[in-house]
């Protein structure tokens, strides 16, 4: 009473309770695709997110120097203007 319609093909029993036996896997070439154009995107990410951090890194820095070279010069500008006028008296 067997009809082939309605039956399912024989398993390898082995391959399915061993599969760390089984060395002849398939991959499925689409998710394959799919994982290797995320790893992509993700070290493109990745790269950019780096470049940004340095470049407001270097103006984080030249912002520094500015504001420590303007302190500077009005200290000193400060001092100067003192000193002229205990000059003057």
């Amino acid at each position: 009473m067997e009809s082939s319609e309605g039956s399912f093909s024989a398993a390898d029993a082995d391959r399915e309770l061993n599969p760390g036996r089984n060395k002849n896997f398939e991959v499925d070439p689409i998710s394959s695709k799919v994982a290797t154009s995320l790893e992509i995107k993700e070290k493109a990410e990745a790269t950019k997110k780096h470049k940004e951090m340095e470049r407001k890194d270097a103006l984080q820095s030249l912002k520094s120097a500015i504001i420590v070279s303007g302190i500077i010069v009005a200290v000193a500008g400060a001092v100067f203007a003192i000193s002229k006028k205990l000059k003057e008296k």
